[in-house]
């Protein structure tokens, strides 16, 4: 009897510090992971419990009009996004502004960070003053273009055309009603103004980054200042381009606050943010507005993801250095 337990000891023996360490190292986890068990709730209850209550509503016919009406929908509300026209305007719009904005931005923010680069006296107060419009509350950005340069009567845009026009000894000038000749047009300017900073801090950064060897090299090669720039510094500044166009379309395929303070969605102007605004508060479509809000957070998740994968492969190519 004692042989036959003696091995049985000798091999249950040593797996109990092994045990004893790994609930030690278990317990160590849960203890510092304890303090952030508050904010994960809290951030579920905030966040995610409110998105699967919109997904459910999403599937149904819920009109605070005709209340003996709700019930279960299917994916109606989901159809009629894509074949209203209405609906499907507001879709076209969404990507027509996002796209719009994200490449001009993108194009002037890389033009100023390329200036911006270089070596000149007040350098560090321009690069101030670039960033301020990006640090302006977008409702105020956008009652700024309303009021001071939009408006027709007193704004700056005719006033310059004005003074341009009496040095020419006339006193006739155009007084133009930007708003409603072009009024995608001046959502899209005021958007582009306050996104190109956010697009040059990220090319800036890239532009820091960039080895210095290498131009130098090529430099001494005899290579000219395009040559550099299309065989050295854009490919360099690829991935960086890629993360500002994906985190701003994130942002502006949300917008909702330039839409609303501009044109209030008139004139053809209204995008999705705008439109499901509209169908919760006026029209009182809880299910139909439900599904739009999902569509836009799809396409936003969609963004997301490939942002996050570039941002990822940034990291591993700085790791890799």
């Amino acid at each position: 009897m004692s042989a036959s337990t003696a091995p049985h000891h000798t091999k249950v023996g040593p797996d109990r510090p092994q045990r004893s360490a790994g609930s030690a190292r278990r317990a160590a986890d849960w203890a510092r992971r304890a303090p952030l068990l508050p904010a994960l709730i809290f951030t579920i209850i905030v966040t995610q419990l409110p998105f699967v209550a919109t997904i459910v509503i999403s599937f149904m016919n819920w009109n605070s009009y005709y209340p003996q009406d709700r019930g279960f929908g299917g994916i109606d509300n989901y159809v009629s996004v894509f074949t209203n026209a209405q609906l499907r305007e507001a879709v076209v719009n969404t990507v027509v502004l996002t796209v719009t904005v994200v490449l001009i931005s993108l194009v002037l923010g890389m033009l100023i960070a390329l200036l911006l680069d270089r070596r000149f006296a007040g350098r560090g107060a321009v690069r101030t003053m670039m960033i301020a419009p990006f640090l302006v509350v977008p409702i105020a950005a956008a009652l700024l273009w309303k009021h001071a340069l939009f408006n027709p009567n007193y704004g700056l845009l005719n006033g310059t055309i004005n003074a341009v026009w009496k040095l020419f000894g006339s006193d006739s000038a155009p007084q133009v009603d930007w708003l409603s000749t072009a009024p995608k047009i001046a959502i899209e300017v005021s958007l582009i103004w306050q996104w190109t900073p956010f697009m040059m801090l990220i090319l800036l950064a890239g532009l820091q980054s960039k080895p210095a060897d290498a131009e130098e090299a090529a430099r001494m090669d005899g290579a000219s200042a395009f040559q550099i720039f299309r065989y050295l510094t854009f490919p360099h500044l690829r991935q960086y381009l890629e993360l500002g166009g994906l985190l701003g379309a994130i942002y502006i395929v949300q917008n909702f606050d330039a839409v609303f303070t501009i044109t209030a969605g008139g004139l053809g102007t209204a995008n999705l943010p705008y439109t499901i605004y509209q169908t919760v508060f006026s029209a009182h479509d809880y299910g139909l507005a439900s599904a739009m809000g999902v569509v836009v957070v799809i396409a936003t998740i969609v963004i997301a993801t490939f942002a996050l994968r570039v941002v990822s492969s940034m990291f591993k190519q700085e790791a890799g250095r």
